[in-house]
């Protein structure tokens, strides 16, 4: 009875510090959206940021459902500042949650380093078609709404001259930019994990 008491002590301790540290990375995740950069391969409108980084690292020390929870809480608090109805909230919530639950479900089987680069590199290739699909059924039709879907393809020509077609900015920019996106993200959150694991699990 003791033993059994000592465990039901124990994992409360653990999934309050789950909730705790998720929120905190969530609260991270949801700062790191301001600061944004030019998006690879992109005009000068589609911007990229480092906040799916606490997600990964949330999936990473307590598995992929982690990261999809602080992918959610993020793009919820940005609905609050939308521009586009919610829309691009939901295409990055979608496009950072299949990166994180791939990466932290692979993780999850076998904790080694070797395994965090493989899930890290699958994860991005993943995030690579979600974002492509999402584009061209979601997000290029949105911008479409601002201006010509002709002059938003031509402003991707300006990048790579050869794009001509909606499926061509897709091809070589979209999915590229958004995989490309994913491993700057997992070398970050290789290099930090290490470090910052012990902490967040109470190791420290």
């Amino acid at each position: 009875m003791e033993n059994l008491t000592t465990n039901q002590t124990t994992n409360s301790k653990i999934s309050t510090r789950v909730m705790v540290c998720t929120a905190m990375l969530a609260a991270v995740s949801f700062l790191l959206a301001f600061l944004e950069v030019p998006m690879l391969l992109s005009p000068s409108f589609a911007r990229m940021d480092l906040s799916d980084l606490p997600a990964l690292i949330g999936a990473f020390a307590f598995g992929p459902m982690a990261g999809v929870v602080i992918e959610l809480i993020k793009n919820g608090l940005q609905v609050f500042s939308t521009q586009t109805a919610g829309i691009g909230e939901l295409a990055n919530f979608a496009m950072g949650a299949s990166f994180v639950f791939t990466a932290g479900l692979i993780y999850k089987r076998n904790k080694t380093k070797k395994t965090a680069l493989i899930a890290c590199i699958i994860a991005s290739v993943v995030m690579g078609v979600v974002a492509g699909l999402l584009n061209y059924f979601v997000l290029l039709p949105m911008y479409s709404a601002f201006m010509p879907i002709d002059q938003v393809i031509a402003s991707f020509g300006e990048i790579i001259p050869f794009i001509q077609t909606k499926f061509e900015v897709i091809l070589f920019s979209a999915i590229p930019a958004n995989i490309i996106k994913g491993l700057i993200i997992s070398l970050f959150a290789i290099l930090i994990y290490k470090g910052v694991s012990p902490i967040l699990k109470g190791e420290k």
